[in-house]
């Protein structure tokens, strides 16, 4: 018997030449588009940093950054593959932020970040292994060369150009407009009772992953909760850390249909029927205090990029590749423009 997904591989290799078996198709356009994203993305920095300090232009409010530990299971053969080949803690550093380039209340709707970042990996280039989500299972910018267009609504301070561009309804961008809403609408009350995402895939050995982070417990809003403070995102995740702990369960989903589970186009969401995440760690954040001065600025200082990873996770489709060059000026520009140190921790 043919194999089906054999006989697509072929089909596609005639007819898009730069169409890899890892299941990536890379437009021939893409790096000139991606030259010009990172461009305005520094552009954008640099002209931030006029008024005080330079900043990540996505990502840029955190709510703290937290110690963890991130504890792979004991698992079967089937997930055991890259960081989750053995049972093992690694140390690691959690940031929680809001999603967008600007400083506002938390009270705004938006995105709201998770970026982990292992510590002591081996098989990983800067010796960490970064996990960065945000709390919503699907990404509302398809490719780089629509990435273009966000960026420069972004840089006219007009985000709702980049969906509804011009009056012609056929270049309306209303799936993009619709996640980008339901994004928007997501109630956050703290940062440790949420659900992220990882929106764009990776590769999981031979194949590929989603993956995804579940608070342990579910949310019960705590009489002593604030929602009405700028930064009560801060200051109830605060609130809980002075109390006791917060867990988290970190779970893989694996791609069983190539059809249905894309890899260049990050707006759609892998259905869990066909293929439901998998618990692989746990992760514990104890008790502590991490909203002070010298941590906070800590937490400002590192660097997060789904590019920091070993061999059987590296990010694949396109919105990853626009982020190696994105999140890399990112760093480098804020880092050079606030004479910054740029390392890897190594520790707590």
């Amino acid at each position: 018997m043919v194999n089906k997904g054999f006989l697509l591989s072929l089909v596609l290799v005639a007819l898009f030449p730069t169409y890899t078996f890892s299941n990536e198709l890379v437009p021939a356009n893409e790096a000139v588009a991606i030259q010009q994203i990172a461009q305005l993305v520094e552009e954008n920095i640099r002209t931030e940093a006029k008024n005080g300090s330079a900043h990540r232009d996505a990502h840029f409010k955190a709510h703290g950054c937290v110690k963890a530990q991130f504890r792979v299971l004991q698992l079967p053969n089937e997930v055991s593959i890259g960081i989750f080949a053995e049972a093992r803690e690694y140390p690691a550093w959690i940031r929680y932020s809001n999603g967008s380039g600007k400083v506002q209340n938390d009270s705004v709707g938006d995105g709201r970040g998770m970026a982990i970042k292992l510590m002591g990996v081996e098989r990983s280039q800067s010796g960490t292994q970064d996990f960065v989500m945000v709390n919503h299972p699907v990404f509302f910018v398809k490719n780089a060369a629509d990435y273009v267009e966000f960026q420069k609504a972004l840089v006219e301070d007009s985000p709702i150009k980049f969906f509804l561009p011009g009056a012609n309804p056929l270049n309306f961008r209303l799936h993009e407009l619709a996640i980008a809403t339901a994004i928007r609408s997501r109630k956050v009350d703290s940062p440790l009772d949420a659900q992220y995402w990882s929106a764009t895939p990776y590769r999981f050995g031979d194949t590929a992953m989603k993956f995804s982070a579940r608070a342990c417990d579910k949310p019960v809003k705590s009489p002593s909760a604030e929602t009405t403070s700028p930064n009560f995102l801060r200051e109830n995740m605060q609130k809980h850390l002075d109390h006791g702990d917060a867990c988290f369960d970190f779970m893989v989903q694996l791609r069983k249909h190539a059809v249905e589970m894309p890899i260049e186009d990050p707006t759609v969401e892998w259905n869990e029927k066909d293929s439901p995440f998998i618990p692989v760690a746990k992760i514990t954040i104890s008790s502590q205090q991490f909203n002070t001065p010298e941590q906070l600025k800590f937490c400002e200082d590192l660097s997060f990029t789904p590019w920091h990873a070993v061999p059987d996770h590296q990010p694949l489709g396109g919105i990853n590749r626009v982020r190696k060059a994105v999140y890399e000026t990112s760093s480098r520009i804020r880092h050079e423009l606030n004479g910054a140190e740029r390392r890897e921790p190594t520790g707590f």
